[in-house]
């Protein structure tokens, strides 16, 4: 295998979903398992495997999943070809067609794929659905997206690149929300678990793959709120109908998955982060050691207020993750939760105050991306405009509760914008003054509050 593994090295470089860009990949091939064609496909003798490469060269090895469909000729689709090995053109699954068949077959029928020491197996909340055609969406980040025609609907299929040991919240969400009768999201059509080897030689167990309802004539949230930001166009209403949608996404994993009243010791592990964080901070962006201080008393005045009911929440709630549908409204997607925490985390029962901060400095990003135009725009009226009436929203169907945890919120979004300080400072260091000048408004803000 140490042509494949050579070959599968040199093509997952130059991918925009291999994490560790500053790294030239050293792969091992863990385990692999073979998809049997879709009933639909036409049978012309390409096989499909699915291969399991652990990446030794960062700190932490981490686990590629790498579909491939092996063909004995160069006929398939140029923008998937991986290269040649075996006698055999290798292409990259997600672009074939058969791939994206045998996977929506195994997930949507509830089959089982075993092979060298790896399997997999599919799960439904309805029946098998047939494939017509498929194409790979280009905006793909650490996962593949793929539309799959399915009749008289479409279909977004999820291909997770980097896979880990437990439980995907992106799959647990959104099945307990479609299994609950949700509106506010896709519909969970079916979903892939697998099991290979952890790069220690133990057994992993976890997500592989999802398929759900493709929403379609819907607007990606963060373009709708810069292009209306930019045009001067008013975004109350739509801000309004957001934070009420937010707060039925929240009254819905409520009521369809655990809570538990936070303790001591949820406060400590969240005000712990919460000063890791500002320590990094201070060390890589040294002027806001001045501003130390005053975000750590907003930090400890939450830790003394009220103690919230944990729940499960979206996790990393931002303008990106969100679409707007005219028939459908708000839409609430991609449920996996801050990509830097580890995965066992992501599912843990939080603080819905977190998600709610998160969608505050993404409305304060828009304002921030547009003075960085050229000529620049200035929309800090229309962030704040549009942070109001999303407040107004959600208090419309959550009740007073941002009055009762108004500390929490504050410290919680304090919290996102010393983070983002950190993430400019090592992405864009021109973009320090979004974060930098929110920190500062923040502070006065819980001043006022205090007082």
């Amino acid at each position: 295998m140490t042509e494949l593994t050579e070959l599968v090295g040199s093509w997952m470089r130059r991918q925009r979903w291999y994490s560790t860009k500053a790294f030239e990949p050293r792969l091992r091939l863990l385990g692999s398992f073979e998809l049997e064609p879709a009933p639909e496909s036409t049978d012309d003798g390409s096989r499909i495997v699915t291969h399991f490469f652990c990446d030794d060269a960062p700190r932490t090895p981490r686990v590629y999943q790498v579909p491939l469909v092996a063909r004995a000729r160069r006929d398939g689709d140029p923008a998937g070809f991986v290269g040649e090995a075996g006698g055999r053109y290798l292409y990259d699954g997600p672009v074939e067609e058969a791939y994206v068949a045998a996977l929506a077959a195994l997930m949507t029928g509830a089959g089982a794929a075993d092979g060298e020491h790896a399997r997999a197996g599919g799960h439904t909340l309805g029946e098998r659905i047939p494939v017509l055609s498929s194409r790979r969406l280009s905006a793909e980040q650490s996962n593949t997206s793929i539309v799959a025609e399915l009749g008289d609907r479409l279909a977004l299929v999820k291909v997770f690149r980097v896979v880990q040991d437990g439980e995907n919240p992106d799959i647990s969400t959104l099945a307990a929300l479609t299994a609950g009768g949700s509106e506010r999201t896709p519909a969970l059509l079916g979903w892939l678990t697998g099991a290979w080897p952890a790069p220690d030689g133990t057994q992993a167990n976890g997500e592989l793959a999802l398929m759900q309802d493709f929403v379609p004539g819907a607007e990606d949230g963060w373009e709708l709120a810069v292009s209306a930001a930019e045009a001067g166009e008013d975004f109350t209403e739509r801000a309004i109908a957001l934070g009420a949608g937010t707060a039925e996404l929240h009254r819905l994993l409520a009521g369809v998955l655990p809570t538990k009243r936070a303790e001591p010791e949820d406060v400590r592990a969240a005000l712990d982060g919460m000063f890791q964080r500002l320590t990094i901070t201070t060390t890589e962006v040294p002027e806001v050691e001045t501003l130390r201080g005053p975000i750590a008393s907003v930090y400890e005045a939450a830790a003394g207020g009220p103690l919230p009911v944990l729940q499960r929440i979206h996790g990393d709630l931002h303008l990106g993750q969100v679409l707007h549908s005219p028939e459908r409204g708000w839409q609430f997607i991609d449920f996996e939760g801050e990509p830097l925490r580890p995965l066992a985390e992501r599912a843990l029962p939080d603080a819905t105050m977190r998600d709610v901060a998160g969608m505050l400095r993404s409305f304060d990003y828009v304002a921030g991306s547009l003075a960085r135009r050229e000529p620049p725009v200035d929309a800090v009226a229309w962030a704040a405009d549009a942070r109001r009436a999303y407040l107004e929203g959600y208090a419309s169907v959550a009740g007073d509760v941002l009055d009762e945890y108004a500390g929490l919120l504050a410290a919680f979004e304090l919290d996102k914008a010393v983070y983002e300080i950190t993430y400019e400072a090592r992405h864009r260091p021109s973009w320090i003054p979004i974060p930098r000048a929110a920190v500062e408004r923040l502070l006065r803000d819980a001043a006022g509050i205090a007082h």
